[in-house]
């Protein structure tokens, strides 16, 4: 036996040596399928097959680099060079170079990027005078995608009256017209975008039967990975592709399908025996990744989902730590929780930051752990996405905020003196730049002098820098009479920022309005934290100093050795030793926006258990009791998750500020002490129509969350007491000055000595 082979396991060897005919492998989470699918490529290398006549496609450039250095390894790099492998538009844009001619197109025909697209799309919009609020870029250029990736082609969309009248109602009757323009100008100019890869491979496979039974002829053999992510075009070109000698290898997990926005279709594998009658069916089910609490709490969850096929991962790994269950206070104490963890397993078990990853269900949810991992001094990175504080929409509403403050911030002007767009272009902004380097005053202080200063500007745009100017005074009359928050709230809601995003409609618009909201859920817990302290300042200037603190902590990126923070979509196909699952409440992970159907709800059951299963050695849940939304702090449902997963692999953990006493006028010992330890058990939530969030679209509606003033302190605080605070965690009463409304405690806490108010930090006597 060849020698590789001897490192499979039973089910992988008899799937890498099993040559003729359709097959499907159902490949759990931490199975092995990359090893499986790079063995069996090398396998039929080994027996004789052409390596020109295999087509092996994946989903990554990185995956198929990967697989090419491990069959290298066997078979040599010669011989490796050989294969047909790569992505699916990698292979096809080959494929199309080769046969252009027959579609028109030149053999050096240019690939247009999302951006080249959106740029084109853009000009069409305008040269058609188009309402450019209502013909969003980015929402036209996402509409046209999906049509070509579901074979939606011009012809087809005017023959399908549905699509032409769900446009009519959306307000968009020139879709069709924008979608034939599009593809006539990118025709003309000899180009294709991503989705003409597959698109026009289709069209030639369908129109051309001489050029289908070539390309037939010469894939023998055809193996795809992560097959349940492939949408209904990649499902079509395979299918063709594999008609005539059947020899098509599949490979993926069903329990693993999260990418249906994206167009992924999970029937694609469900169906595959149905399409392949005489497909043999492979498992693998040895999880080699994760303990045994692990891979049967993620058994315990998904096996709830109805649309699956039938397997049971198990693993000979170690049982290792039951699944942590934390349950906090808030947001703002999830992110200390997690920074707290992660010191304190560095410490204690001499590992590194690379050692940890925290997943979560939105990007928005980033901003709290963030704040949290700075303040304890260890490196972050984000992946697949960007810093919080970095994240456009953040610097635009900062940018507001910093002008507010500072008239005299001419990046901030530059930013947003046009954005939202009310006509003021970049020519007019350079001539009152150059004016006001004349003058030696700023640009604010310049177009608060129009009526009396020379200078080149039609009446239309005099008009339209008074209204900016006037719009700014306002926000700092505003400022007079109320905090921050409330501040801040009026700026997004005037400046038209939220009705800008939430017109785009695109699953980015909604992560940017999320954000948004986070901004000021931060700010509302900046507010009520400073409040909290005897020398707090909660002011607009005070925030501001804190965020532009929070972004000098940039981390060199050619730093490996940091916290990985990504959302959970990002992380499949990763694995972590240590992993901290963020948010889990209903509407959150869950999302609300996911709960209407059953298909949503076990899509996000799947996502759920991708994130779980990242986790070699040990998994954090974490839920709160509360979470700011909108600036409002609102109760929090755990999620369905939680409940799901048998407890008996579960620590299900409450924090010692939860657990605090409560004064008693009974002395509890007359009862005996033989009552069991009460454990935390999460109810089934009733059941409930769940509406589709949505943003308030009057923020100004919304009330700020504000202190009891009246509420007295437990009296009963002395020198010595050890206290619990909701945000500062446990800790000791140094020492206490001044009485009444007046009185001020020192307390040592894990992260420093604090001064805090004693009528408004409600803490609570633990020892």
């Amino acid at each position: 036996m060849t020698k590789y082979i001897k490192d499979l396991n039973e089910a992988q060897q008899t799937a890498v040596l099993y040559k003729e005919g359709p097959m499907i492998i159902i490949a759990g989470a931490g199975s092995g399928k990359t090893r499986v699918l790079t063995y069996r490529i090398a396998y039929l290398m080994e027996q004789g097959i052409d390596p020109f006549n295999i087509l092996s496609l994946t989903f990554t450039n990185k995956a198929a680099r990967e697989m090419k250095e491990r069959i290298a390894k066997v078979v040599g790099e010669s011989e490796s060079k050989n294969l047909w492998m790569g992505t699916f538009h990698s292979i096809f844009a080959r494929i199309l170079r080769f046969e252009a001619d027959k579609l028109g197109f030149p053999s050096n025909f240019t690939i247009y990027d999302a951006q080249d697209s959106q740029r084109l799309l853009a000009s069409i919009i305008k040269e058609m005078q188009l309402n450019k609020d209502l013909y969003k870029t980015k929402s036209v250029a996402a509409r046209i995608s999906k049509f070509k990736n579901n074979l939606i082609t011009v012809k087809a969309y005017y023959n399908n009256p549905e699509l032409v009248e769900a446009d009519m109602l959306a307000k968009r009757p020139k879709m069709g017209e924008i979608y034939k323009n599009y593809v006539d100008r990118c025709f003309k100019a000899g180009a294709m975008d991503f989705d003409d890869l597959l698109l026009r491979t289709n069209e030639l496979l369908t129109r051309f039967p001489d050029v289908l039974a070539k390309y037939q002829d010469r894939f023998r053999y055809i193996l795809v990975d992560e097959y349940q992510d492939t949408n209904h075009s990649q499902y079509l070109i395979v299918r063709a592709l594999a008609d005539r000698f059947q020899n098509v290898c599949v490979v993926g997990d069903d329990s693993q399908s999260i990418y249906a926005f994206r167009g992924a279709n999970i029937q694609n594998i469900l169906s595959f025996k149905k399409d392949y009658p005489d497909a043999v069916t492979f498992k693998l089910e040895q999880n080699y990744r994760s303990t045994k609490n692990i891979v049967l709490a993620a058994n315990s969850v998904i096996e709830k989902n109805t649309i699956k096929l039938d397997k049971q991962l198990w693993t000979a790994n170690d049982e290792g730590e039951k699944v942590e269950v934390m349950r906090l206070l808030s947001d703002a104490e999830e992110g200390r929780f997690i920074a707290d963890s992660i010191f304190d397993n560095k410490l204690n078990k001499q590992l590194k930051n690379i050692d940890f990853a925290v997943l979560y269900r939105t990007n928005a949810q980033s901003r709290a752990i963030e704040d949290a991992l700075r303040k304890k001094d260890i490196k972050y990175r984000i992946f697949g996405g960007i810093s919080f504080y970095q994240r456009k929409e953040i610097k635009d509403v900062l940018a507001y905020l910093r002008l507010l403050i500072n008239t005299n911030d001419e990046e901030a002007l530059k930013r947003i003196i046009n954005y939202p767009a009310r006509g003021i272009g970049q020519t007019t902004l350079d001539r009152l730049t150059v004016k006001a380097n004349e003058l030696d005053i700023s640009i604010f202080s310049l177009i608060e002098q129009l009526e009396v200063v020379d200078i080149n500007l039609n009446a239309g745009i005099r008009r339209k820098l008074s209204d900016f100017v006037i719009m700014m005074k306002s926000f700092e009359v505003f400022m007079l009479s109320h905090n921050a928050f409330e501040v801040a709230n009026e700026v997004v809601t005037k400046t038209r920022i939220l009705r800008d995003l939430e017109q785009g409609g695109m699953p980015e618009d909604i992560s940017r309005v999320e954000n948004i909201q986070e901004l000021l859920n931060g700010l509302q817990d900046f507010i009520l934290l400073q409040e909290d302290t005897d020398d707090g300042d909660a002011s607009l200037a005070s925030f501001l100093e804190n965020v532009a603190l929070a972004t000098d902590f940039d981390v060199d990126k050619s730093e490996t050795d940091v916290v990985t923070l990504m959302t959970v979509h990002m992380a499949k196909g990763l694995e972590f030793p240590y992993v901290y699952i963020a948010g889990l409440e209903e509407g959150l992970f869950p999302s609300a926006m996911n709960m209407n159907s059953r298909e949503d709800l076990e899509e996000e059951r799947r996502l759920f258990y991708v994130a779980l299963t990242r986790a070699e050695k040990q998994a954090y849940l974490l839920h709160t009791q509360m979470r700011f939304r909108w600036g409002k702090l609102t109760d929090c449902e755990p999620s369905r998750f939680l409940i799901e997963i048998d407890e008996k692999y579960l620590n299900i953990k409450t924090p010692l500020l939860q657990e605090s006493s409560q004064n008693s006028f009974v002395d509890a010992s007359i009862f005996g002490d033989d009552i069991p330890k009460q454990k935390i058990r999460y109810k089934k939530p009733e059941k409930r129509t769940s509406p589709r969030f949505s943003p308030p679209k009057n923020l100004k509606k919304l009330t700020k969350v504000t202190k009891d003033k009246t509420n007295l302190f437990d009296s009963k605080i002395t020198v010595g007491s050890i206290v619990s605070h909701s945000r500062f965690g446990k800790g000791e009463v140094l020492q206490l000055e001044g009485s009444g409304a007046d009185s001020k405690a020192t307390i040592q806490f894990k992260e420093g000595q604090k001064k805090l108010l004693l009528q408004f930090a409600k803490l609570k006597i633990i020892g």
